[in-house]
C-alpha cells in the first residue's frame, strides 16, 4: 500500500464519497416512498475476468446499501458485438431499468465502443458514450464519467483552484483522460494532454498546477517531475496498491495527493449511484 509523507496533504476519497452516498441513498428512499419504484441499475458483465467480477460485485453491494436495486445480466465471454449490443438495447428500453453500467473492459474480439453506443444516452450513468462525451465538452446537462467526475468533486472539496490554472492529464482514454480534460476545460483551466508520444514529458509535467495521471503504469510519474506544491491526482491502481504517481517521492514535492487505495476509486463509485438515482428521478418525473 502506498503512502505519504506529511509534507503532501492527502485528499481522501473515502470520506466524501461517504457523504454522496449517504445523500444518494436518502434521495433513492424519497423516490421509492413518493413512486413505489426502486432506482435500479443494470450490471452488464462480459466474462469471468477476476478483477471485473469483483468491481461488479462491490458495485452491486453498494448499490444494495444505498437502496438502489442492481440487475445482474452475466453474458459469455464468446458473445459478438451483435449479440451485446441486442441485449443491451433491450436494457435500454426497459422502463424497469435506469442505469445502464457494461464493465469494462470487455474482450478483445468484441466492439466496446458500439457496445457503449448501445446505452440509452439518458441511462448512461458511467458517462461512456458520445453523446455524454459531447455534453462533457461543450458543457451540458447530461450524465459524466464517473471517475472524471469524481476527481472534479475531489478537487471541489478540497477547494482547489481551477480557473487559469495549468492541467497536465497523462493518458487519452476515452472514459478517463479525454473527459477529465473536458471537465477541467469547462472550468477555464489550461488543458495539456500527454500520452506515449509526447515529447519532453517531465518538463511539461513540471509546468502544471494540476497533474492527472491516467496512463496505466505502475509508478509512472516521479517526485522530481513535479512543480512544487502541485495538486496530483492519481487515476491509476495497479497491484499491491500503487497507483500510477511514485507516491512517496511525489509526497515530498505535492501539496495534495490522492491516496491510492481510498482517494480515486471510492469517488467513481459513489458518481455512477448518485448519477443512477438521477437517472430515475429523471425517468420517474419525481
Amino acid at each position: 500500500m502506498s503512502t505519504t509523507s506529511p509534507s503532501a496533504r492527502p485528499m481522501s476519497g473515502t470520506d466524501l464519497a461517504r457523504d454522496i452516498l449517504d445523500g444518494t441513498a436518502a434521495r433513492a428512499a424519497e423516490i421509492a416512498r413518493r413512486t413505489g419504484v426502486r432506482p435500479c441499475l443494470a450490471t452488464v458483465l462480459v466474462g469471468e475476468d477476476p478483477a471485473s467480477v469483483t468491481y461488479v460485485r462491490m458495485k452491486r453491494n453498494r448499490c444494495a446499501a444505498a437502496g438502489i436495486d442492481s440487475r445482474h445480466v452475466p453474458l459469455p465471454a464468446e458473445i459478438d458485438t451483435a449479440a451485446l449490443v441486442t441485449r443491451i438495447a433491450e436494457l435500454s428500453a426497459d422502463p424497469e431499468v435506469h442505469g445502464i453500467l457494461l464493465q469494462h473492459p470487455v474482450p478483445r474480439h468484441v466492439d466496446e465502443r458500439a457496445a457503449f453506443e448501445a446505452i440509452a444516452p439518458h441511462k448512461d450513468v458511467d458517462g461512456v458514450t458520445t453523446h455524454s462525451f459531447g455534453a462533457m465538452a461543450f458543457d451540458r446537462p447530461g450524465f459524466v464519467s464517473c471517475t472524471p467526475g469524481g476527481i472534479l468533486r475531489l478537487l471541489d472539496a478540497y477547494e482547489v483552484p481551477l480557473r487559469g490554472r495549468r492541467a497536465v492529464v497523462l493518458g487519452r482514454s476515452p472514459i478517463l483522460g479525454r473527459p477529465v480534460g473536458m471537465l477541467l476545460l469547462a472550468r477555464d483551466a489550461t488543458v495539456t494532454y500527454c500520452h506515449s508520444r509526447t515529447a519532453d514529458l517531465p518538463a511539461l509535467v513540471a509546468d502544471a498546477d494540476i497533474v492527472v495521471a491516467a496512463v496505466g503504469r505502475p509508478e509512472f510519474v516521479r517526485g522530481d517531475w513535479l512543480r512544487p506544491g502541485a495538486v496530483v491526482v492519481d487515476a491509476g491502481y495497479h497491484p499491491g496498491g500503487v497507483g500510477d504517481v511514485h507516491a512517496a517521492t511525489a509526497a515530498t514535492v505535492a501539496d495534495l495527493l490522492t491516496p491510492v487505495p481510498g482517494g480515486v476509486g471510492p469517488m467513481t463509485i459513489a458518481v455512477l449511484l448518485e448519477q443512477t438515482v438521477r437517472a430515475a428521478a429523471e425517468q420517474l418525473g419525481v
